[in-house]
């Protein structure tokens, strides 16, 4: 995979946006454009099973896979999330690209090739901390490890932890459990 950057204004995102080929995600984080190839198998199966279990423990809660948010961080945002957890029915009626003020975690895979992972690593991290989304989780498939960081304030996250695949990963409130790891890849 690979990851193309170049500075554009809002607009300029929307018609772009618009004429991407079909398998082609494209997101505008920072005022750059990112796009990247659509998620594979594996990206999937990660989201879903993190989704499972944040289902089990709060059914009240759902994981909605690649979903588009504005990310009105320092510049107009809008990002492609591997999945978003919120309320059963919060995304009815919003548009492709939503409001993500009722988005309680943002999860994001790592895909493509190491330098890439950074985006995840970095960028989108400090963009969901200036959106004020409660919490991130990442999934990252180069460094074997899950990264949770939460509380945001001041456009960071305060707090982060780290469990190598296979360990437990204690998510923060509101979800208030350990997060299995064994599964992802």
């Amino acid at each position: 995979m690979t990851v193309e950057q170049t500075e554009v204004a809002l607009e300029e995102f929307v018609a772009f946006d618009a004429a991407a080929p079909e398998g082609f995600h494209v997101e505008l984080i920072n005022g750059r454009v990112l796009v990247t190839p659509a998620p594979d198998g594996d990206h999937d199966e990660n989201v879903m099973f993190i989704g499972d279990q944040v289902r089990a423990r709060r059914p009240e809660l759902r994981m909605y896979q690649e979903r588009g948010l504005t990310v009105p961080a320092y510049r107009a945002g809008r990002a492609r999330v591997g999945g978003a957890v919120a309320p059963l029915g919060y995304f009815r009626g919003q548009p492709s690209w939503s409001d993500p003020a009722g988005v309680l975690m943002v999860v994001e895979v790592t895909s493509g090739r190491e330098q890439d992972a950074d985006i995840d690593r970095v960028d989108k991290r400090d963009a969901y901390a200036q959106a004020g989304l409660p919490v991130y989780l990442l999934v990252d498939r180069h460094r074997g490890e899950a990264v949770v960081h939460w509380d945001p304030e001041g456009g960071n996250y305060r707090h982060s932890a780290t469990a190598a695949f296979g360990a437990k990963l204690a998510l923060p409130d509101p979800f208030g459990f350990d997060l299995d790891t064994s599964e992802l890849a």
